[in-house]
């Protein structure tokens, strides 16, 4: 019993495909993933500090305390911009929320009255939003609230005692607040994702998902070249009047074309089935489907492309692409992840691919707006394509 017990552990381990899927495969993907959740290098619990874009209209004196006491918090960064670009950076997706005070803010405080200020955001960031309703609302709340109790203390010392310098601390202002109910309110106003129609979730899904898919589909395209070159198919046609070079490019117009019909495939039945909103920017749809068909085919080739056998393809494309779906969006909603993740994320096809049909359905954004991300996707395949035409060049085509 023992001897094969033996005898099986020496064939798992001469077996790297098994070995790489068993131990070195789990660990990459649970350090991703812890990652992800904010479990490694976060030891204090804190969130990551949130970027507020901040626009200034009344540019008083208290308006500038007011972004100043928000400054000093540690869960949030302000940013100084102007309303218009401000709103343009939340829906373009760079930043979550903005902060706008507008004219008369001083006035509003003196007489009481509503506050002009406006808080536009992005639903889809719920951690960034949730850390300002915990921090943001009480700090301007209580921070609007002492200077207009200040104003009346003053106001009615000075009316009391004319002819003296009136004085009062801020413990004196403190207590007053702690007793008196603030009825200012912030106007919160969603400027990405205000149609009830479509679903984030929904978007979330069927995005990420159809580009993992899609990966390991063009990845089984890619392998059935090493397949073809090892049991002789490559071969025979190599001596048929067909030149290498149309093999190639059969294989890689076979998987580009695959690509297209299942991406379309995907959202069609989210759109039949999962009812999901299609009344959307079509031609954008359309450039966007074949700018991810074109990078993900291009590299399910140029993966084959480098490995010298079949198995060495299939353990390297499910490495991959399991690595660049975790990182890029495809298994964990990019809004959530640390902002170290999202950085490297722009590394993945997956985080472009995602991120573009966000722009389309969720984000509702111009062809102008989604089209850098179709121009990365599309220069990706570019170079993806040449430098597999290079590899079959040396290590397949050469027999």
């Amino acid at each position: 019993m023992f001897r094969l017990l033996k005898k099986d552990v020496i064939l798992f381990l001469h077996d790297r495909r098994s070995v790489i899927l068993t131990f070195l495969l789990p660990v990459i993907l649970i350090t991703l993933f812890a990652f992800a959740y904010g479990s490694i290098g976060n030891y204090d619990g804190r969130s990551e500090p949130v970027k507020l874009l901040v626009t200034d209209l009344d540019k008083t004196k208290i308006s500038k305390e007011i972004v100043y006491k928000i400054d000093s918090l540690q869960d949030i960064i302000t940013v100084v911009s102007d309303s218009l670009r401000s709103k343009e950076l939340v829906i373009k997706g760079e930043y979550a929320c903005a902060l706008i005070i507008y004219k008369g803010f001083n006035d509003s405080l003196e007489y009481g009255n509503t506050m002009p200020v406006e808080l536009v955001f992005d639903r889809s960031r719920e951690m960034e939003i949730s850390i300002l309703q915990q921090n943001l609302i009480s700090i301007l709340m209580s921070a609007t609230g002492e200077i207009m109790i200040k104003k009346n203390i003053e106001k009615y010392l000075n009316e009391l005692f004319p002819d003296e310098e009136n004085d009062f601390s801020d413990e004196i202002a403190g207590s007053v607040i702690n007793n008196e109910s603030n009825k200012q309110v912030i106007k919160w106003t969603p400027i990405v994702g205000i149609r009830n129609d479509t679903k984030l979730g929904l978007i979330q899904a069927v995005a990420g998902t159809a580009i993992l898919m899609l990966l390991f589909s063009v990845a089984g395209v890619g392998t059935s070249i090493l397949e073809e070159k090892e049991n002789g198919t490559i071969n025979r046609l190599l001596y048929s009047p067909l030149k290498g070079s149309t093999i190639l490019y059969s294989k890689m117009l076979f998987a580009f074309f695959i690509s297209i019909l299942q991406l379309t495939a995907m959202f069609s039945f989210a759109w039949l089935i999962l009812n999901m909103d299609m009344n959307v920017n079509i031609p954008a749809l359309i450039l966007m489907i074949i700018a991810t068909s074109f990078a993900v085919s291009s590299l399910g080739i140029c993966l084959a492309a480098v490995a010298k056998t079949r198995q060495q393809a299939q353990n390297l494309s499910t490495i991959i692409i399991l690595v660049m779906s975790a990182i890029g969006g495809s298994m964990i909603p990019l809004f959530i992840m640390p902002p170290i993740l999202q950085k490297i994320a722009i590394l993945s096809i997956n985080y472009w691919g995602i991120q573009g049909f966000y722009d389309i359905f969720w984000r509702v954004l111009p062809l102008e707006g989604i089209l850098p991300k179709i121009l990365i996707l599309m220069c990706t395949g570019v170079v993806l394509t040449l430098a597999s035409i290079q590899l079959f060049k040396k290590r397949i085509m050469k027999m």
